[in-house]
């Protein structure tokens, strides 16, 4: 499946600049994984040690948050839009 990759302006300078990246993805997990792949300098703000989502990340399909779909499973269809944003927290 082709799907866009939303990317936060914190991740941008790891991705040559890009606000958004096109991706071949049939599930979360495999666009955050070719996402890395393809822009290693990613990985320290996205995943924690053990390779899965840093907690502050959240991870959206087509305004959907991953979190209540199938997290990681969560499955794409061609033309979805995978958006990546840091939480943000204050008061």
């Amino acid at each position: 499946m082709t799907v866009t990759v939303r990317l936060p302006t914190v991740l941008r300078p790891h991705a040559n600049g890009q606000s958004q990246v096109v991706a071949q993805a049939g599930t979360v997990a495999e666009a955050v994984t070719w996402l890395v792949g393809e822009y290693p300098g990613i990985a320290p703000n996205l995943l924690a040690e053990d390779g899965s989502l840093h907690r502050f990340v959240n991870v959206y399909v087509n305004d959907e948050d991953v979190r209540y779909l199938s997290q990681m499973e969560t499955v794409l269809t061609d033309g979805d839009e995978v958006s990546i944003l840091p939480a943000v927290a204050g008061g």
